[in-house]
């Protein structure tokens, strides 16, 4: 397979640090050369599934800006600049959540919209979570943690 070629990159929208728009000369591997590609940048985050020493997996319900009604969520968060997304991880699981855990699993780096270059992020399942301090509210949403079972989490992510 032979990857496309970015001939050209123009930027059309520039809000740092949160969104960058482009629009791309690319040329598909065919040789068909498209002028306007779009290209969206935003930054980099992290999501992690935690799991408590009992079993249960944490999580939020929580009302986004973008959705008219509240969604279970994981915890979450930007990574800053100069820090591993481990790091974020582990400071946005202590920071939302008061929580703590020993034990860390990289599951993987993903884009949401590869084709458009959308909301790279980092995924982590922690184990062995625990409480360990207060949590410090600094997000835009209203959080309610929950716990719930594996059959609430298979029946959430099912239903």
């Amino acid at each position: 397979m032979k990857p496309w070629i970015t001939h050209h990159k123009t930027t059309i929208y520039d809000q740092p640090p949160w969104l960058k728009i482009e629009l791309h000369q690319v040329e598909l591997p065919d040789g068909q050369v498209i002028p306007d590609w779009p290209w969206v940048k935003t930054p980099d985050y992290i999501n992690v599934v935690a799991e408590m020493e009992e079993g249960d997996f944490l999580c939020f319900r929580q009302l986004k800006y973008g959705l008219p009604h509240p969604t279970l969520a994981l915890v979450g968060g930007y990574i800053e600049e100069g820090e591993s997304p481990l790091a974020t991880a582990q400071r946005e699981l202590r920071e939302e959540t008061g929580c703590e855990a020993p034990v860390w699993i990289d599951l993987g780096h993903f884009l949401v919209a590869p084709n458009r270059g959308m909301a790279p992020g980092h995924r982590f399942l922690a184990r062995q979570v625990h409480r360990g301090g207060a949590i410090i509210p600094d997000d835009l949403e209203e959080q309610e943690i929950l716990y719930l079972n594996r059959e609430v989490v298979r029946w959430a992510l099912e239903g």
